[in-house]
């Protein structure tokens, strides 16, 4: 069973209002203990998020060089006098729903190179909660009965044996290679393990094909 971002998740919409200033959008992180905050408009929908660097770049001050005032810097220069989140923002917002895989929402952050996403409502689009790095993770502390419970649906277990210590899945039986490949695939993408061994297999017999006697 696919573990989903409504697994995980934090149920706190951590995000600020398009006219939040500096001090409340920097208040805000505080509170949280986060590096990043969504900024929503009038019905609560993300429309961007205000992160640490965005932040920082105020206490940069630029060289006003002839370089630095081309046309490639221009954004730069307005975010660096920018005290309300609107303009401070990224925009858009990277965002995922509560039935998104946390395997789609790992690789989105790192795609997007963040640490948390915000959480939307698939009917209403408003932020309904955050899911962070550290909430992915969790998958990885399934009660062992849950992790062999999957393992198992996925082999035949006849002919096959699946032990799990600590996330690590061991392979062992009568299995041909095709399969063996198989199974291997899907049990990576089971949530929660960290890796798979194989242990001792064995081919499955063959059925000797049958001998005629020559037609007279």
């Amino acid at each position: 069973m696919s573990v989903e971002v409504r697994d995980v998740m934090g149920r706190v919409a951590i995000a600020v209002e398009l006219e939040a200033d500096f001090a409340e959008i920097v208040a805000a992180m505080r509170r949280f203990k986060v590096g990043a905050v969504a900024v929503i408009d009038a019905d609560r929908r993300p429309v961007g998020v205000v992160s640490e660097d965005d932040l920082l770049l105020r206490e940069i001050v630029p060289r006003r060089t002839f370089a630095s005032f081309g046309p490639g810097n221009r954004a730069r220069r307005r975010k660096e006098r920018a005290v309300r989140a609107v303009e401070l923002m990224t925009s858009p917002a990277i965002v995922v729903m509560p039935g998104t895989s946390v395997k789609a929402a790992a690789r989105l952050m790192h795609k997007h190179r963040v640490k948390q996403l915000p959480v939307i409502d698939p009917v209403t689009g408003r932020v309904c909660g955050t899911v962070h790095q550290f909430d992915l993770l969790r998958v990885f502390l399934r009660p062992a009965a849950d992790l062999e419970a999957d393992v198992t649906a996925a082999a035949n277990p006849e002919a096959i044996t699946c032990d799990v210590d600590r996330g690590v899945v061991t392979v062992a039986g009568e299995i041909g290679d095709l399969e063996l490949r198989r199974l291997l695939r899907e049990i990576r993408e089971i949530d929660g393990v960290i890796d798979v061994a194989v242990g001792e297999i064995t081919a499955p017999a063959t059925v000797p094909e049958a001998v005629f006697p020559p037609l007279l």
